[in-house]
């Protein structure tokens, strides 16, 4: 039940406090490790210090008693053995024979007295129940506690060996036969080592402690900062996502993982947004479909009354040349309102306009004709800048009327009732590849549609590719103006690194063979773009190189370029990306909201551009440009 309850509050725990808790008890673990290793080798250090002192001090001893003993001094070696054995550090000198009797001490009360031969001092050479010849160096010393509780003892047995000095000396006391004469024991109480060895370990402890709380705040630190502040961000960032606010966008502090996670989450909701945006287009068109179709239904029988009866009227009333007139407009617009509800119809359907030879100087001078009432009793003068050598173009006049008549309404609504001028102007351009051209169409080698619609980039639908590099994955997004160089990439590969390109829907290579990159050595992708064969180009970060040698051979492109601009009250700038999309207006409820789209899709549709340029208070102008041999 503990268990379980340990395991939900541990779940229930943030990952940076786990990630911080994992790297100190790792570091606890490892610098335990390190502390109990340093403690031992501190330890065996002291001790063979020590014992290194007490061997060196034994054969001290035995060397500067040996002459006396030869002699038989033995008031003088018990003098040097008690002088030498009243050191500080020293606890205990003695010999004993090789019967256990102890001869010379540093404490004369035991002289004479037997040892335990089973003690510490006689333990190693007596364990095979007999006395050993032979006691190598390392089992010489010993350490051991006189009593429960008391501090240490260091002993250092050296056995005196039988030599040819000693049974040729004058007292030759012992037989050749014998090899061991007696035992030198010294001991030394490790008192002072016992201490040096606490220290070590307390100072060895305060390191370690000290360690894992500087490590533990250390690995916090840098984990809220590297790991626990961008999680929040994106876990803030999800939640305002999931609550609609899809414009929210992550700080890309990094290149790490959790900056591209968070680059790739910043991509991610740019794209929901352009997919709601997408959806709110979808249902405005749809909308606007149905729309249509009730406008058709129901004004086409009125109108249909209009034109019947003003058609009798015209006929009727020839010898009216005062009439005659008037009732030719009445018709002439009738049949244009007629056409204006099919065009609504055609531009819901995307239909495909009907196109012939058409004179845009004259279709400007119709759209004017109409709304000339409009402009005389708002004191609206237009200013004629048409040129009279302007190329005639492809394109259905009837579309194009619709166009310049909503232009020239919005124009006089801007204007208002106080006056002003509305300059229309025409030229012919030629322009560049790089300052005009547009995809229109992008195919893979399995002849599969590389456009999406639902990724708009430059007011125009975008050129999709898929993306491969550095074991990862994304797509590309080009903008269809050729020379335009935006591009949206989840994946941007890195200069002159390499990539991968593919078709999204088919998975087969776009990469241009044995191509590179002339900006900067990077993969080159290559798709066929119709009527102008193979474009290139380069994703790499900051690079953006394209090259469409078909358009450039072809030379410069024709357009016509219409300006119509007014003396008005301007469009605030956050509303000029607006203003095309349909039933967005800025009319309040005076207007539909649908006469600037069907504008684009009508201009769209006969393969040219529309911009808008505008100052608050100081008026508007729409710039079209329409291709002359579209």
């Amino acid at each position: 039940m503990k268990a379980n309850r340990l395991k939900t509050i541990w779940r229930g725990m943030g990952t940076g406090f786990k990630l911080t808790v994992v790297v100190c008890a790792t570091a606890l673990l490892t610098i335990s490790v390190f502390a109990y290793v340093s403690v031992r080798s501190h330890s065996a250090s002291l001790l063979a210090e020590v014992e290194r002192h007490a061997s060196q001090l034994s054969e001290s001893v035995r060397l500067s008693t040996e002459y006396d003993m030869l002699h038989n001094h033995r008031e003088l070696v018990h003098e040097s053995i008690r002088r030498i054995g009243n050191q500080r550090s020293i606890q205990r000198i003695r010999v004993l024979n090789k019967a256990g009797s102890i001869i010379y001490s540093s404490d004369a009360a035991e002289i004479g007295s037997m040892v335990d031969k089973k003690g510490e001092s006689c333990y190693l050479c007596h364990a095979a129940g007999r006395p050993l010849e032979r006691l190598e160096m390392k089992d010489r010393t010993r350490v051991f506690r006189p009593a429960p509780g008391s501090s240490r003892i260091l002993g250092t047995i050296t056995p005196i060996y039988n030599a040819p000095s000693c049974w040729t000396a004058a007292c030759h006391a012992h037989p050749r036969e014998r090899v061991v004469l007696g035992v030198l024991d010294v001991t030394m109480p490790l008192a002072e080592v016992d201490k040096d060895i606490r220290r070590g370990q307390l100072e060895i402890a305060v390191f370690a402690l000290s360690a894992i709380l500087a490590l533990s705040l250390i690995t916090g630190f840098f984990v809220k900062r590297l790991v626990t502040s961008p999680v929040a961000e994106l876990v803030d960032a999800t939640r305002r996502i999931a609550g609609g606010e899809l414009g929210h966008i992550i700080p890309e502090r990094a290149d790490d993982e959790l900056g591209l996670l968070a680059k790739s989450f910043n991509n991610m909701t740019h794209k929901l947004s352009e997919a709601r945006l997408q959806l709110v287009q979808s249902d405005k068109l749809a909308s606007l479909g149905r729309l249509a179709a009730g406008v058709a239904h129901e004004i086409n029988n009125p109108l249909t009354g209009v034109l019947t009866y003003s058609s009798f009227l015209l006929k009727h009333t020839k010898d009216r040349p005062d009439l005659q007139e008037d009732l030719q407009i009445i018709v002439r617009e009738a049949i244009r309102s007629r056409e204006i509800v099919k065009s609504l119809l055609d531009f819901a359907r995307q239909s495909v306009p009907r196109k012939g030879e058409a004179d845009i100087n004259a279709i400007i001078g119709r759209a004017e004709s109409v709304v000339g009432g409009q402009f005389a009793l708002n004191n609206i003068k237009v200013v004629r800048e048409l040129d009279p050598a302007l190329p005639r173009i492809k394109a259905d006049a009837g579309q194009l009327e619709q166009v310049f008549m909503n232009l020239f309404v919005n124009a006089a609504d801007a204007i208002g009732t106080g006056g002003g001028a509305i300059t229309v102007s025409s030229s012919a351009l030629k322009l560049p590849p790089s300052a005009a051209a547009q995809i229109r169409k992008a195919l893979c080698p399995k002849r599969h549609s590389l456009i999406d619609a639902g990724t708009p980039l430059d007011g125009k639908p975008s050129v999709r590719l898929k993306v491969k590099g550095a074991g990862a994955e994304g797509f590309l997004h080009l903008s269809a103006m050729y020379g335009s160089g935006v591009q949206l990439c989840s994946l941007p590969p890195a200069a002159g690194g390499p990539a991968q390109y593919a078709c999204p829907e088919c998975a087969v290579p776009l990469n241009s063979k044995g191509a590179a990159c002339p900006a900067c050595g990077g993969a080159v992708y290559a798709f066929e773009a119709p009527p102008w064969g193979m474009i290139e180009g380069c994703a790499a970060k900051g690079c953006g190189w394209r090259r469409w040698q078909g358009a450039e051979d072809a030379g410069n492109l024709e357009f016509v370029e219409l300006r119509i601009s007014d003396t008005g009250c301007g469009i605030e700038t956050e509303n000029l990306q607006k203003i095309f999309e349909p039933f967005y207006s800025t009319k309040g409820q005076k207007g539909t909201g649908l006469g600037l789209a069907v504008i684009w899709g009508i201009v769209d549709n006969h393969g040219g551009t529309i911009r808008v340029e505008s100052k608050t208070g100081a008026g508007t102008t729409f710039i079209i440009r329409l291709p002359v041999n579209a």
